[in-house]
């Protein structure tokens, strides 16, 4: 029965990074019941998710509007249904490439930064000493980029939505040579208000898991710089994994038949 022992302490520390998780998110929720407040720190972190964000977002979301529009004409021209390149396009954009892909890119950004961020304060004992001046670190910096995150996506994602049916539609018009006027009309036709607010309640919630995700692998980051540097790599890959499978549940629960 020695190989069940691997198996088993693999199974109580994935159990146990799921408590202290758990156990993290809830004195971070439960922090912001009480004053004081830092409106001035959730300013800060909104304008580091969503202004700064936005150039890498919208370049992500032009090109793969239209590299789409490229791809559908390509398959869908060998049965004659072109017409349907609007439709593709903006369904594809809305439900699942603007939410899924803005939220891998701000992970890549927004999570190791805040997971270097935090756990260098870590290392160099700043949050012990923000304890020491009677401050709640989680009040202090993990609440207000846990509401910064969840504020600033959907905007992003909104962002992204227009910019990748813009870079479908450009493409569409001047390279495949579509009509301006009934291309509009498709792409407004068949989108419906569900499409965008799926993406935009996806949107709120991977803003939530790059944000958790990148302040509890920096706040409990080992000494040194190794330990800050695998705190990083943590929250991102983190990230990304439990935004590809929340993606997939919220689908479910909007989409299923």
């Amino acid at each position: 029965m020695n190989f069940l022992a691997p198996i088993g302490r693999v199974f109580l520390s994935f159990l146990a990074t799921i408590g202290r998780l758990a156990i993290f998110t809830g004195q971070a929720l439960g922090s912001a019941w009480h004053p004081p407040y830092y409106p001035r720190n959730i300013l800060r972190q909104m304008i580091e998710i969503g202004y700064y964000s936005l150039p890498v977002v919208g370049l992500t979301a032009i090109f793969t509007g239209a590299v789409l529009a490229l791809q559908s004409y390509s398959g869908f021209s060998r049965f004659s249904a072109e017409g349907s390149i609007a439709i593709v396009v903006v369904l594809s954009i809305t439900r699942e490439l603007g939410p899924v892909l803005a939220g891998l890119m701000v992970a890549g950004r927004i999570g190791a930064a805040f997971a270097a961020e935090i756990g260098t304060m870590r290392v160099t004992e700043q949050i012990d000493a923000l304890t020491t001046l009677s401050t709640n670190p989680m009040k202090y910096l993990v609440f207000p980029r846990l509401l910064a995150g969840v504020l600033m996506m959907p905007c992003l994602v909104l962002l992204a939505d227009i910019i990748g049916v813009m870079g479908g539609y450009l493409l569409s018009i001047h390279k495949l040579g579509f009509a301006p006027e009934p291309y509009i009309n498709n792409t407004f036709e068949f989108l419906e208000a569900k499409d965008v607010i799926s993406g935009l309640v996806k949107a709120a919630v991977f803003g939530f898991i790059i944000t958790l995700m990148g302040c509890y692998h920096g706040y409990h980051s080992g000494r040194g710089a190794q330990g800050v540097g695998t705190a990083t790599t943590n929250a991102v890959v983190s990230s990304s994994i439990l935004i590809l499978l929340s993606n997939y549940l919220i689908t479910e629960l909007f989409f299923a038949v």
